[in-house]
């Protein structure tokens, strides 16, 4: 995934000006969120897989069992649940942090 998206990113950075090899600042800005919104997802990604591996498995082996399913499926939906409620409360302090500016 990373890879496919890192090249179109890299390709794609400077065109789309218009010509005349100039840079469109807000095409820029675009690129630079959707680069930070992916960079976020994967370590998000990350994060979530390394703790419910290490809650859940036990040894590693071929396969894992209806436990170890259960329990990484179970684990992943409460990180993202806590994930979500922590990312809706964190904008909405920033945005009453804005309005009171």
């Amino acid at each position: 995934m990373e890879s496919s998206f890192g090249s179109d990113f890299g390709s794609d950075f400077g065109s789309g000006a218009g010509g005349g090899g100039k840079l469109d600042p807000g095409l820029i800005m675009e690129q630079v969120k959707v680069q930070i919104a992916v960079a976020n997802a994967q370590e998000l990604l990350q994060r979530m897989t390394d703790k419910c591996f290490r809650k859940c498995i036990g040894q590693s082996g071929g396969a894992l069992d209806n436990s170890e399913q259960k329990c990484i499926a179970m684990c992943m939906d409460r990180y993202m649940d806590s994930w979500n409620t922590v990312s809706r409360a964190y904008n909405s302090r920033l945005q009453r942090e804005r309005a009171n500016m």
